[in-house]
């Protein structure tokens, strides 16, 4: 009992005598007493409550969370829960804290993309009470996807799984396998646009109405969008894409720069066609 009353003393002795300085973080000498007297609980209960993360204004709209999530390193951090679970196919794995390399998502790309099955769905872009929403990437050559799982709990949206797998293919001209082909290969494109093409853009001579017109296959040479050919993000508010599906909406959006185009799908006799396309950003 003596030893412990004067290494209490000692420890009191130093404080007081010590050089004045300004911590760098308020809690580290509450840290420091936690780590070394292992009794003080409720000293132990403050830095976890302070270390909680907490509900921000960003957290009300997914969108605006993502952004700052894959921008943000630290916060990325404590938006992920670590071992964060990682399905790799059907190998289960954890990634610790340590690991853990910087996500930018789609953000370092000029554009993102959004599928949806219907129009309907695209409603859900701005819905304030999702509780799970899923990030992907769909890989078109290696026909994989990877997902990031996003929930929100107690009003904080926190990354708590990751899974890549295969696509299965349930037919040969599966959507996947028949938009790599369409963006890739210019002839490709031409014989599954249909003739005529709708096509909705701005007035040129009015910014503020939109027209609506049809283009030919000579026409869409010169106002087809660039597609990506590489990969596709998506932003799974709750649609929960359909392999059987017989449309397909593709929404492009520009980041930060206002681009937005959108091009409609259908699948008619097994075989997918553009039949819509609309280029209404600034």
């Amino acid at each position: 009992m003596r030893k412990y009353i004067v290494c209490g003393v000692v420890v009191l002795l130093l404080v007081a005598c010590g050089p004045r300085k300004t911590a760098i973080d308020p809690f580290e000498p509450i840290k420091e007493m936690v780590d070394s007297i292992s009794h003080h609980q409720d000293s132990l209960s403050l830095v976890e409550k302070e270390e909680e993360p907490q509900p921000s204004e960003a957290d009300e709209l997914f969108d605006d969370f993502i952004f700052n999530y894959a921008s943000d390193s630290m916060l990325q951090l404590k938006r992920t829960k670590f071992p964060l679970p990682y399905y790799k196919e059907n190998e289960p794995l954890k990634i610790e804290k340590g690991e853990w390399n910087h996500d930018p998502l789609f953000t370092k790309e000029s554009a993102y993309t959004l599928l949806f099955d219907n129009e309907d769905q695209m409603d859900l872009v701005g819905d304030t009470t999702l509780k799970s929403v899923q990030v992907e990437w769909i890989y078109l050559k290696d026909h994989m996807v990877k997902r990031y799982y996003f929930e929100r709990i107690r009003g904080v949206w926190m990354l708590e799984a990751i899974n890549l797998r295969h696509i299965e293919k349930r037919d040969k001209e599966d959507f996947v396998s028949f938009y790599a082909q369409f963006a890739a290969d210019t002839l490709f494109q031409l014989k599954h646009i249909a003739q005529p093409l709708q096509y909705v853009t701005i007035d040129p001579d009015d910014e503020f109405s939109i027209l609506e017109t049809t283009l030919d296959a000579a026409q869409w040479a010169a106002f087809r969008p660039q597609l990506p050919d590489d990969r596709l993000s998506n932003i799974d508010y709750g649609q929960h894409s359909n392999d059987h599906s017989q449309t397909k909406i593709l929404k492009i959006n520009g980041i930060g720069n206002g681009y937005s185009n959108v091009c409609y799908f259908r699948r008619r006799a097994g075989r997918w066609e553009l039949y819509r396309y609309e280029d209404t950003g600034m």
